[in-house]
């Protein structure tokens, strides 16, 4: 892999990484409730989803997702319900009133802990069939057919993930300055319902999905 290969790759790959998505409302939401830290640290759960999105291409078992109709469509119904589910939740969350300085200082307790936020991550991430169709379309132009193809998918899948997470990182920082403007229950009750209903959106997005 040369140089000029990773020069196209990287700003390419982080244009992805920054697209507003169901997964980054996610880092903004959660370090909007439960501060910067928390938000990255349920960034891991989307990781581990991308890395095994990464390798099914690697190892070209997405091309199921090409062939198989039914297989699409069962993964993109799954995961639009998690969405829907995700968004009725917040709809119907009661936010407790939070003075300015504390919301700043003082993230909230997390709910079912760390871990539900990582799920929450993995599944919204695992739930979108396009994801893997993106991989399978964008990683390979930039595999030299010279060269070995498991380290070069190894080398550009690695380069996707530490953006990813630089992106998870950016969101959660964005979420987390916006905190100071929902000291309000009314003002958390406004952002969590717009958040619901942009996760509904991505929700039905996904339902009208189709394979190319």
């Amino acid at each position: 892999m040369t140089l000029a290969t990773l020069v196209l790759f990287i700003p390419a790959c982080f244009a992805l990484n920054m697209a507003p998505g169901p997964n980054n409302l996610l880092s903004i939401n959660n370090a909007t409730r439960y501060g910067f830290r928390a938000a990255c640290v349920a960034g891991i759960g989307r990781v581990i989803a991308f890395a095994g999105m990464i390798a099914l291409a690697a190892m070209g078992l997405a091309v199921v997702l090409h062939a198989s109709g039914y297989v699409f469509l069962a993964i993109k119904t799954l995961g639009a319900a998690y969405l829907f589910y995700l968004a009725i939740q917040l709809w119907c969350a009661q936010p407790e009133e939070a003075d300015a300085a504390s919301c700043s200082r003082a993230p909230r307790t997390i709910e079912g802990g760390m871990y539900r936020l990582m799920r929450q991550e993995f599944w919204v991430a695992a739930g979108n069939p396009k994801a893997i169709v993106l991989f399978t379309a964008f990683l390979p132009q930039f595999v030299d057919p010279s060269g070995d193809p498991g380290q070069q998918f190894l080398m550009l899948g690695s380069a996707f993930l530490l953006m990813e997470w630089i992106a998870i990182a950016l969101y959660a920082y964005m979420g987390m300055h916006a905190g100071r403007w929902l000291a309000t229950a009314r003002a958390r009750q406004r952002f969590n319902r717009g958040c619901a209903a942009l996760l509904a959106c991505a929700g039905l997005g996904l339902l009208a999905a189709r394979r190319h």
